[in-house]
């Protein structure tokens, strides 16, 4: 019984962040204290504090706690006297750097937010980035999301916003800014917009549920060779199926292989990570996770890769979590060259819990380990064919985004150099055609 409770709540686990889960907040394994400690729980923010110490008390992955007397914690937690909500929120981090964890963490309800739509792949506004300018301090727009209010309105890169409902931005900081533009959806929102010397309007909005996209992609000739370039900037709910459809368009495209970058991606989903490896890999050991328990879960392919062409995958120190276990998956199954430099070395499962007051909690539950068995654990993965880049490489792609993926960035260059080697090695195979496609995964949700 107590191996299935575990099995099942590593379905919902993420690795940088995690999906929102309903967390109960009476544990079987609460303490008994004295009729003075238990009364304090009525006292707010205290029962908060209990709230969040038994979910760590019932999933922490270690039932040790690294050494730290947790019943001890509580009694301190719930014994102290608080004279605000920030306070105890303070109190509780402190208590959670004792584990010496720093994937176990408190959120509050702003941060908590920011993590849930980053996750969830969603975000209720107009769909617009935005910046500020370091000289003016104005907010421009960096880009309309595709399909979004924002992008059917007409709104462009380099828009300046000069107003949110009659509020002027001058002054406004970039949080304040997003803040305000954010909203429930199907309420409408005016926006003062400056188009270079033009004069300024008035835009009126109405906002709507977004899909962000976490997977860019494009088809492109190198040498003659048709390669399908993906980018996946995060493990979000969306991020398995937005993966299908740009690998089912390319192979519409007829590519003969594919460059899969994972550079800068932190991670994200468990069950994401899961669902692409299945996308490229037909067979074979995924990853295996390991509870408090000792309990093992295995996960597998299932026959559903929608391609075994060539793959290269592009990795570096920024790509981890969820990163590392698709490139351990199709580096230990010998699906993929990996190319590029040791990725972060995080092989740390979190469930993130919502708290009763907006709050959030991120638990480490599990640790998880290759197919081959290997603990990347502060130690990463290095790549098949190492390719290091100067600062002065590392700056010049920073400053100009759009040369990442092209020959001014010499990652991606000898990620094509592998690829057509591999091309070339292999026994000559008709020109590939669209395959029938697998089955659409269900959309994940939190």
């Amino acid at each position: 019984m107590r191996r299935f409770f575990n099995r099942s709540r590593l379905l919902n686990a993420a690795l940088f962040g995690g999906t929102v889960a309903a967390a109960a907040t009476v544990s079987l394994l609460t303490p008994v204290f004295s009729s003075v400690v238990n009364a304090t729980l009525q006292d707010s923010p205290k029962a908060l504090l209990d709230e969040a110490w038994q979910i760590v008390n019932r999933e922490y992955v270690d039932s040790t706690f690294n050494q730290v007397d947790w019943l001890a914690v509580r009694h301190e937690l719930l014994s102290a006297s608080y004279s605000s909500r920030e306070e105890a929120y303070n109190a509780l981090r402190r208590a959670l750097q004792r584990l010496r964890d720093p994937y176990t963490r408190f959120m509050d309800p702003r941060q908590f937010e920011v993590l849930t739509s980053q996750t969830s792949g969603e975000l209720s506004g107009v769909g617009i980035r935005l910046q500020a300018d370091e000289q003016t301090g104005a907010i421009t727009v960096v880009e309309p999301i595709p399909n979004s209010p924002a992008a059917r309105a007409g709104i462009q890169v380099g828009d300046r916003i000069l107003s949110i409902d009659g509020v002027s931005t001058e002054g406004m900081t970039l949080e304040e800014a997003s803040n305000r533009i954010r909203g429930e959806v199907g309420t409408r929102i005016v926006l003062r917009l400056q188009r270079q010397s033009e004069e300024a309007t008035d835009l009126t909005l109405t906002r709507a549920r977004i899909e962000l996209p976490n997977v860019h992609y494009t088809l492109k000739q190198e040498q003659g060779t048709r390669v399908g370039y993906i980018r996946l900037t995060e493990f979000s709910a969306h991020s398995a199926e937005q993966m299908q459809r740009a690998i089912e368009d390319l192979l519409s495209q007829q590519v003969q292989g594919f460059v899969l970058d994972l550079r800068g991606n932190p991670g994200g989903l468990l069950q994401a990570s899961i669902d692409i490896s299945r996308q490229w890999l037909g067979n074979g050991l995924i990853v295996r996770t390991v509870d408090r328990y000792g309990a093992n879960e295995r996960i597998r392919a299932n026959r559903t890769a929608l391609t075994d062409l060539p793959l290269v995958v592009l990795v570096d120190g920024n790509s981890a979590s969820s990163s590392e276990i698709l490139t351990g998956a199709l580096m230990d199954n010998r699906r993929a060259t990996i190319v590029g430099t040791k990725t972060f070395g995080k092989a740390l499962v979190q469930s993130v819990h919502s708290l009763s007051d907006g709050s959030g909690l991120a638990v480490t539950i599990a640790h998880y380990y290759t197919p081959n068995g290997t603990d990347i654990s502060q130690r990463g993965i290095t790549p098949n064919v190492q390719v290091n880049l100067t600062d002065s490489q590392r700056q010049q792609l920073a400053a100009n985004p759009t040369s990442v993926g092209s020959q001014s960035d010499p990652q991606y260059v000898r990620a094509i150099a592998v690829l057509r080697s591999t091309i070339a090695a292999q026994p000559t195979r008709p020109v590939p055609a669209q395959r029938a496609s697998a089955p659409r995964a269900p959309r994940m949700s939190n």
